[in-house]
């Protein structure tokens, strides 16, 4: 079949995969020039005037997600050369904090987790204990809770210092969504894969190189080699629907996936439903109505540089505030960037990126004394204002199929995941195969 995506992000370009492995014809049109949608590679300057390539925002991965690994393996990338794994670790500056013990790093899920909450700097046995007895509960119950409550509500029992240092970090950092609002439901499953899944689940992957890199570039080389098109720097003007095919800007195709984000999809769905019959347009209105309905959270990310720079670890845990809004700072020096390049990560970030940045500096001075840093210089600040859907209790997110032979994907789309690059791959691959088997002909 001639199948066609729009959008090659993480999910578009996953979707591409799996349409090509079955042997079909796929198009793929992006309209910027660079692969990777919201994680992708970003081009910059640092203050001594040398080149630098950053990313559109600091990622990292976790051993849990086994669907990105498998496809970054499957189009010829090399995990284990281009992520940085390190057994769960979030330790302050301070060297307090969540680290697995080195005798530990290799033991099997749960027990290496349990090893590192046993053994937290900082924390009393009061407060280690409070966190172990949660998690035993949540395993014991299967790991569902009430559908309605919120983080906060599902870890009320839990030590201050074991809510502040470690639930809500993780809990912003995974879901991007406060712990007073987010899904306890949806941070539970991400808590399972990882902590209590597969060995290594809840290892940090850090990347090596730029997203762009990482997967989809690599996955756009994939599919070319195997007959495919990738169109960059080609907008998609119009979508429509014409005796059982799908048209795009004229150009006919048996399957379209519809890989962009949500506030891009739901004005070119109702587009296309003004010109669709109504068993085509009602299913297109439908979608793009639940598809406008998601509340966003915006993520920022604060590249500085300094001669010297250097932190003890690749990634460290900040104390987060309303005034000190940085929950983590990677080392970039350490990952392959240069020498004196730190990341400082707001997720669920609100302001400008003037008033973020300005607070980014401020805590990294305080926080980061005892490192003795030189001054921090601000290379460039990065606001993704629609970086992931709020994902709170009881949401209702669009479904992976719109309409006969139309499907979406992307990390917004109804499935188990937050807004994350396993979510998004994990989208894009059912969509590629599912779309092969769907009836065209058969109402949604």
């Amino acid at each position: 079949m001639k199948v066609a995506i729009v959008g090659a992000g993480w999910a578009g370009m996953a979707a591409a995969v799996a349409a090509c492995e079955a042997g079909h014809t796929v198009t793929v049109f992006e309209a910027a020039r660079t692969l990777g949608g919201r994680a992708r590679a970003l081009a910059a300057t640092l203050p001594d005037g040398r080149p630098v390539t950053l990313d559109n925002g600091q990622h990292i991965l976790i051993g849990a997600y086994t669907e990105t690994l498998r496809l970054m393996r499957l189009v010829g990338v090399d995990p284990s050369a281009t992520l940085l794994r390190r057994p769960l670790a979030l330790p302050f500056v301070d060297g307090t904090g969540l680290q697995t013990p080195a005798y530990a790093t290799h033991w099997p899920a749960p027990l290496d987790a349990i090893a590192a909450i046993a053994t937290a700097r900082g924390w009393n046995w009061g407060a280690r204990a409070s966190l172990i007895r949660a998690s035993l509960g949540w395993q014991w119950r299967g790991f569902v809770c009430d559908p309605a409550w919120s983080v906060a509500q599902l870890c009320a029992g839990m030590a201050p210092r074991v809510l502040h240092e470690l639930i809500e970090p993780l809990c912003v950092s995974a879901l991007n969504t406060p712990a007073t609002e987010a899904s306890a439901s949806v941070f539970l499953r991400v808590l399972k894969d990882a902590l209590f899944g597969i060995r290594g689940g809840s290892h940090l992957l850090l990347p090596l190189t730029d997203l762009g890199d990482l997967f989809p570039v690599a996955a756009a080389r994939w599919v070319a080699e195997r007959g495919a098109q990738v169109r960059l720097g080609q907008r998609v003007g119009a979508l429509r629907w014409l005796a059982a095919h799908w048209l795009l800007d004229g150009e006919p195709f048996d399957r379209v996936i519809w890989a962009t984000s949500s506030a891009n999809a739901a004005p070119a769905l109702v587009e296309c439903a003004q010109h669709a019959p109504d068993s085509v347009a009602h299913p297109l209105q439908a979608w793009a109505a639940q598809a406008a309905a998601l509340r966003f959270e915006a993520i920022a990310t604060v590249y500085t540089w300094a001669p010297r720079a250097r932190l003890p670890h690749p990634m460290l845990a900040l104390r987060a505030t309303p005034e000190a809004p940085a929950q983590f700072v990677f080392d970039r020096s350490q990952l392959g960037g240069p020498a004196g390049l730190l990341a400082f990560v707001v997720s669920a970030s609100d302001g400008s990126a003037q008033a973020i940045e300005v607070a980014v500096l401020e805590q990294a001075r305080s926080q980061l004394a005892p490192l003795q840093l030189p001054t921090l210089q601000v290379v460039q600040t990065v606001v993704e204002k629609r970086a992931t859907f709020a994902c709170t209790p009881v949401l209702e997110r669009p479904p992976q199929q719109v309409a006969p032979g139309l499907l979406a994907a992307g990390d917004y789309v109804a499935g188990p995941y937050p807004a994350t690059l396993e979510g998004a791959v994990r989208s894009g691959w059912a969509a590629g195969s599912f779309a092969l088997h769907q009836d065209l002909h058969k109402p949604v």
